[in-house]
């Protein structure tokens, strides 16, 4: 079916007439290049910019830009380029990025790659930060600083002029727009001698002419991510080679190119199984690693004999001290056989690999441990003695590690289905009794379904379903906006431990429980009590009505208050208990044996006692994350379920795992306390630390978007309070739960007795 732009009329109606003739004219090429998503967030990201404010202009070049966009870096870089625009608009005008917009076609092809154009989109937010008056004339020169500059050497010449200028704003924008002599000669420092963008089609068509068949090749940054330095790698099916390289040693840039491709191209093909790594020792990894070079290397040059003068130029004699150099006396005199060596380990590797069979990785697992059982002894550092050879890979490629499987540890599947299905379709499905919450599909019954004894399926064999999954939004303080359905809510059923745990846990907290008897009985309700001494009530308080008369018969003033009134007592509170279950509760408790999350289960269930026994509704519920698409929430205990054995035991159960997104989670359980009718509503979290998670790295983002879910609660008539046993919360709890609404728990021990306490406190 084709889309047309008539299927997206809701995201197309509020633009202008001018922009919509734009877009119909960009939109027979947007169809080619993006998908049914893809266009969908090319529309949404004309949408947002148009309701942005800063000009229809920006608009019309995100129309004509993005589809170009997307063919060069692929269609996610769309999402990322809108939010990122939306971002820059709360720090520059609407011109700026308009002129961000228009030269992103030349940083794409010039990077080539869409991890650096995200660095590079990183990079502009760092530089309006710094010198928002050198952004614009900067994008004026673009193409001339991406022509000689990798994206590490643009940042560094960006931030030196933005620290040298920081208040002459006149000789700023003369640096940035290259008109100055430091300008030229900074720009001149970091210009690096072969680009990765200028020659990656003549080693893909070098590597195609070796081999027969494409590789996968990407730049990487290497000086502007200092974790993976100049050093080329294999991962993720790509040949990951620095996005540019100086001569090295009279040898030119793009022999180096040339040399580091091919030796990895040689890995790729002479690779046939990973090699386990668990129970080697950083020295055993390098020797192994060195000999399965060789062996790679020499494989190719039985193939292509001239490939042994182009590494040979890497492996100068080195007759240093060190590991290192020793390394280099190796790997040149198994490269070289007939090249002249004194070294008797270098001598010893030489002919043992020569009388090898080279057609497996078993080879270089014999030799590599043999070669480490020789050096040891000697000092080695892996961050230190490494080979001077440039163009060889730092073999992560070869190494096999037990992974964890954090999808199977998190209990999440692929997204379930649910299907409202009537009664003849349900009759005649297969049933599946060994299903159980990981199914793909759960087909629900539209009407209640009764067996010939009147007794309907579900009462006798159901299951109450969890609820289906729930989005929410959450607050960017950078653009001051809420992203719509950003964090979704998964409710999880809670596993049952054994509820014996929660009967001893209140056997071994009995003293806490008669201290707290007293109080708790004078928080129940008193029934009807009356009210004397009103001048205006319901009836007459005949005693204060005979002491009136007396005194008008003494002759003295009578008390005017002798009426009163019958007042019924009655409690009407509902209760949220909001449990933080991250990993960290898993952490112990200094100077005891209990960790946070045993402490946390002892106080729970000391004050669900406590709330049973006032008589107050309360639900009890859990919350982890793992990113903002799976928001675990757990249901321990709800509003209309009895303090009972169910609940214990899936308190018993509960167990802490992955991070803390607790914007999404507050939300979901503000949610739940809208469905409870009470007078007042209280919601009690209870955390260890601040909110984060996985996917996010600017620690401010989270706090931001809690304190805005707090808010949105506080509005729907709901108290949030915040018990954190965080001894460092002073810096941000006040800040999302508001000067009152907290309390900072020193001493983590006394968390069974205090929270109790802390309850009785909030509902007088």
């Amino acid at each position: 079916m084709t889309l047309t732009l008539a299927d997206h009329s809701d995201l197309t109606d509020e633009l202008t007439e001018a922009q919509r003739e734009v877009l119909a004219a960009c939109w027979p090429d947007a169809v080619r290049a993006l998908s049914p998503r893809g266009l969908d967030n090319w529309l949404r990201g004309a949408l947002a910019l148009h309701r942005m404010g800063r000009g229809g202009a920006i608009v019309t070049v995100w129309l004509e830009t993005a589809p170009g966009l997307a063919r060069d870096l692929g269609e996610d870089i769309i999402p990322d380029l809108a939010q990122d625009c939306l971002a820059f608009a709360s720090r520059t005008s609407g011109a700026v990025i308009e002129r961000i917009l228009t030269t992103a076609p030349v940083a794409a092809r010039r990077l080539a790659d869409p991890d650096l154009f995200r660095a590079y989109l990183q990079f502009l937010n760092v530089l309006l930060a710094q010198a928002p008056r050198g952004l614009r004339p900067m994008l004026d020169h673009l193409d001339d600083l991406l022509g000689v500059l990798t994206l590490g050497g643009l940042r560094r010449w960006a931030l030196w002029g933005a620290q040298a200028h920081r208040t002459d704003y006149a000789e700023q924008a003369r640096y940035f727009a290259l008109e100055s002599a430091e300008s030229k000669a900074i720009l001149q420092k970091e210009r690096k001698g072969t680009l990765f963008v200028d020659i990656h089609r003549r080693i893909g068509m070098y590597l195609r002419a070796l081999w027969g068949r494409d590789f996968l090749l990407r730049p990487t940054a290497g000086d502007f991510e200092a974790r993976e330095g100049l050093r080329p790698f294999i991962a993720d099916y790509f040949i990951h080679l620095p996005d540019a390289w100086d001569d090295w040693a009279g040898v030119p840039g793009l022999d180096l190119y040339r040399a580091a491709a091919a030796h990895a191209a040689a890995h790729v093909m002479a690779t046939t199984a990973r090699i386990d790594a668990e129970r080697l020792n950083p020295l055993q990894q390098a020797c192994i690693g060195l000999i399965e070079d060789a062996r790679a290397e020499a494989l190719a040059i039985a193939r292509f004999p001239r490939l042994r003068d182009l590494w040979a130029r890497f492996h100068a004699p080195n007759p240093a001290p060190g590991m290192g150099a020793q390394f280099d006396r190796i790997a040149r005199a198994l490269l070289i056989p007939d090249a002249p060596e004194t070294d008797p380990v270098a001598l010893w590797a030489r002919t043992a690999f020569a009388a090898a069979d080279l057609t497996g990785e078993a080879v270089s697992v014999t030799l590599g441990l043999d070669l480490a059982e020789r050096l040891r002894g000697q000092p080695y550092s892996p961050w230190r003695d490494g080979l001077s050879a440039p163009y060889r890979d730092d073999n992560r490629y070869l190494w096999d590690y037990d992974e964890i499987d954090w999808t199977a540890a998190a209990g999440t599947a692929p997204e379930q289905v649910r299907k409202y299905v009537s009664v003849s379709e349900m009759v005649n499905e297969v049933e599946v009794e060994t299903a159980g919450d990981d199914a793909q599909e759960v087909w629900v019954c539209e009407s209640e379904f009764f067996d010939d004894d009147g007794i309907s399926f579900n009462d006798r064999e159901g299951k109450e379903p969890t609820a289906p999954p729930r989005s929410y939004p959450e607050f960017d303080y950078q653009i001051q906006l809420h992203r719509p359905d950003w964090a979704t809510v998964l409710e999880k059923r809670p596993r049952p431990g054994d509820p014996a745990v929660v009967e001893d846990i209140l056997a071994g907290n009995r003293k806490i429980i008669q201290r707290m008897r007293h109080l708790l009985d004078a928080m129940q309700p008193q029934g009807v009590q009356r009210i004397r001494k009103l001048e205006d009530g319901d009836e007459l308080d005949l005693n204060a009505a005979l002491s009136a008369l007396v005194d008008i018969r003494m002759g003295r003033q009578p008390d005017p208050r002798v009426m009163m009134r019958q007042v019924r007592r009655t409690r009407d509170i509902a209760v949220m208990v909001l449990l933080d279950l991250s990993e960290s509760t898993n952490d112990r408790v200094a100077g005891q044996d209990q960790t946070v999350l045993d402490l946390t289960r002892s106080a729970t269930v000391l004050l669900a006692e406590a709330i049973a026994r006032v008589g107050d509704a309360f639900a009890l519920h859990g919350f982890f994350s793992d990113g903002r698409h799976n928001v675990f929430y757990q249901r321990f205990k709800d509003f209309d379920q009895p303090w009972g054995d169910l609940p214990k035991a899936r308190l018993a159960g509960m167990e802490g795992r992955f991070s803390t997104r607790m914007g999404a989670a507050i939300r979901h359980a503000g949610h739940h306390l809208a469905q409870v009718k009470a007078a007042k509503k209280l919601m009690l979290v209870l955390t260890d630390g601040a909110p984060a998670d996985i996917d996010v790295r600017d620690p401010a983002y989270l706090r931001q978007d809690a304190r805005a879910a707090v808010e949105e609660v506080a509005r729907q008539g709901v108290v949030p309070f915040c018990l954190t046993l965080d001894p460092r919360a002073d810096t941000y709890v006040s800040r999302i739960f508001g000067q009152r609404n907290f309390l900072i728990l020193d001493h983590v021990e006394r968390l069974p007795e205090r929270l109790p306490q802390l309850y009785a406190g909030l509902t007088r």
